[in-house]
């Protein structure tokens, strides 16, 4: 048999396949149109990152709800008025051989005071950042019908994204968003059938699951994100996320993401101690893959650090996942999946920004990387050497215009 690398194919329990084992993660692109549909310039975007030959392409967070967003430029889908816009997006993201996902997402209680001073959660737990007080507001505990619309509403989503043509989603249920908020026992203090328990605090995630399956094909992908932990004291533990993995495996799900954290502890982004190995130091989640390979038949993709050929293919032959993600390194190389796959680089190429505060760390992170993708999505080639600080600053000031903007269009939009 083969040894499996980054270059074979990989087979869904669907039936369809990807053509190598390399996968775009979610980034946050910040390129919607002014109406909250896709722009011509994030369609431009996946079309190079398309054209560069990865496997699978994960869009940036597609919001389930025009009132809770992660930023004020996401793509909104609550109905079919995008649909041609969504079918050219999906057209462009796979004209390199590729299979294309939307990730589909409700951001809780982690909303912008600017954009929304009255976000929802399970219950009432602001997010805690020391030095980013008011940066966001105490959430109003959702009620039970509330959250039945909502489940309903992830539904809906799928339903309009599998007839534009996407070839599947996945399902944010990690990085401190709502579905993570209720898992957590820290910010879902909840008595009634969705808290307490792990089986109940993960009944909002296996709803979605199901509202999702049922409104789409048989032949749509459906993905997950999940936190390996929060790495949070009382937060949702590994010990949980094995629990849920196991009430996962009768929803026969095609692809499992594992990652980590919080906006409060962002492990997501490397800020939280590995494994003195090299192997773990790259793959940040690669312990807990492992651990769960023996629970689990879903097909696992670890993102998080990688950046050496030699480790992804490591990894791959340890048989503790089937996919490699990646994030920044796309933001750094658009033609990075092809690079790796054909032998022409032995490493990525990403930016390491330190700073005194972890999270502000990542913000920055984050915003370096969103700078580099809007300069792909113009035509333009990345710039490694952008100035980190100053970008986080710009990115600062854009965001709070582009909340004023946000909330002016939602009094408006019908």
């Amino acid at each position: 048999m083969a040894a499996t690398s980054l270059s074979s194919v990989f087979n869904l329990p669907n039936g369809s396949s990807f053509p190598n084992r390399v996968a775009k993660a979610a980034m946050e692109e910040s390129l919607c149109a002014p109406d909250h549909g896709p722009s011509d310039r994030l369609i431009n975007l996946y079309k190079r990152w398309s054209e560069g030959k990865p496997g699978l392409l994960i869009t940036g967070n597609i919001m389930v709800d025009r009132k809770a967003l992660t930023g004020p430029n996401n793509v909104i889908v609550e109905d079919d008025r995008h649909i041609e816009g969504l079918k050219a997006w999906a057209n462009a993201g796979t004209i390199g051989g590729n299979q294309l996902w939307a990730q589909i997402s409700h951001p809780g209680r982690q909303v912008f005071a600017n954009m929304d001073d009255e976000p929802v959660a399970p219950s009432a737990v602001g997010v805690n950042i020391p030095g980013a007080r008011g940066m966001f507001a105490i959430p109003r505990e959702l009620s039970s019908d509330e959250i039945n619309d909502l489940i309903e509403r992830f539904g809906k989503t799928a339903s309009i994204l599998d007839k534009a043509g996407f070839d599947g989603v996945q399902i944010h249920g990690a990085h401190g968003y709502l579905i993570s908020q209720f898992l957590s026992p820290i910010t879902n203090q909840r008595t009634d059938e969705w808290g307490g328990s792990i089986e109940n605090r993960a009944r909002f995630l296996m709803e979605i699951i199901k509202s999702v399956k049922d409104a789409t094909g048989d032949k749509f992908s459906i993905g997950l994100k999940l936190n390996s932990a929060d790495f949070q004291r009382g937060g949702f533990t590994e010990e949980d996320a094995e629990t849920v993995i196991k009430m996962l495996n009768v929803e026969k799900l095609d692809l499992l993401e594992i990652s980590g954290g919080t906006y409060e502890a962002p492990a997501m982004s490397g800020k939280t101690p590995t494994s003195e190995s090299t192997l773990a130091r790259e793959a940040y989640f690669l312990e807990f893959a492992t651990k769960i390979k023996a629970i689990t038949t879903i097909p696992i993709m670890v993102t998080g650090g990688f950046r050496s050929k030699g480790i992804m293919d490591e990894a791959l032959e340890t048989g503790a996942l089937d996919i490699i993600g990646m994030g920044k390194p796309f933001a750094c190389d658009p033609n990075v999946a092809q690079k790796l796959v054909e032998n022409q680089i032995d490493k990525v190429r990403t930016k390491d920004i330190k700073m005194s505060k972890p999270a502000f760390e990542s913000v920055s992170e984050m915003a370096w990387a969103k700078s580099q993708i809007q300069r792909i999505s113009a035509g333009k080639n990345p710039d490694p050497i952008w100035p980190p600080l100053w970008n986080m600053i710009g990115s600062q000031i854009t965001q709070r215009r582009d909340a004023k903007k946000y909330k002016e269009w939602l009094k408006t939009a019908i």
